[in-house]
């Protein structure tokens, strides 16, 4: 299993259940990544995100207890531990974490990887949703970064993290 976020630079990714930024470029790069997959998320960010549709070409499981806020296509689990066992028999490396806060921090021990779209400012406003600091986390290391990129007036890095505790150096 995988993550995959946009985070500014103190780590912070949402604010009032919507997204800090707007990059067609990074939507790209998640179209390429997760289409063909399953995608894990909250109802929120089903909600926000994906504008309460689910994204087409994916399986698309969500982590809620009120399955009536939900619409057809989607998979609708009451916990996270739920969504671990909706995914048992997927490929790992195509599925992937996509949001919230929470359903991040209680699936992060579980991926191998993150891909990470970390963007060159610190968002304007107050956030109120972070993704943890995986330079502060143990086990967690760089694997790949892009050059810099820049959309809609904002830079920008493709920043691959791996799961040191899932995945021992070669």
């Amino acid at each position: 299993m995988n993550a995959i976020v946009v985070v500014d630079q103190i780590w912070a990714i949402g604010r009032e259940g919507r997204l800090l930024f707007h990059l067609p470029a990074d939507m790209e790069h998640f179209k390429k990544l997760t289409t063909g997959g399953t995608i894990i998320m909250g109802r929120r960010s089903l909600n926000a995100f994906v504008e309460g549709k689910p994204l087409p070409d994916r399986r698309n499981i969500v982590v809620t207890r009120n399955a009536d806020l939900v619409p057809p296509g989607v998979e609708v689990v009451p916990d996270t531990e739920s969504a671990v066992k909706a995914v048992e028999q997927d490929d790992p490396d195509n599925v992937w974490v996509i949001g919230g806060g929470s359903v991040y921090a209680a699936l992060l021990s579980r991926c191998r990887r993150v891909y990470l779209t970390r963007v060159e400012t610190v968002a304007e406003g107050e956030p109120d949703t972070y993704f943890p600091d995986l330079d502060h986390l143990p086990g967690w290391e760089i694997e790949s970064t892009s050059e810099p990129m820049t959309d809609n007036g904002l830079t920008f890095r493709f920043v691959q993290y791996i799961n040191r505790n899932l995945v021992p150096k070669a």
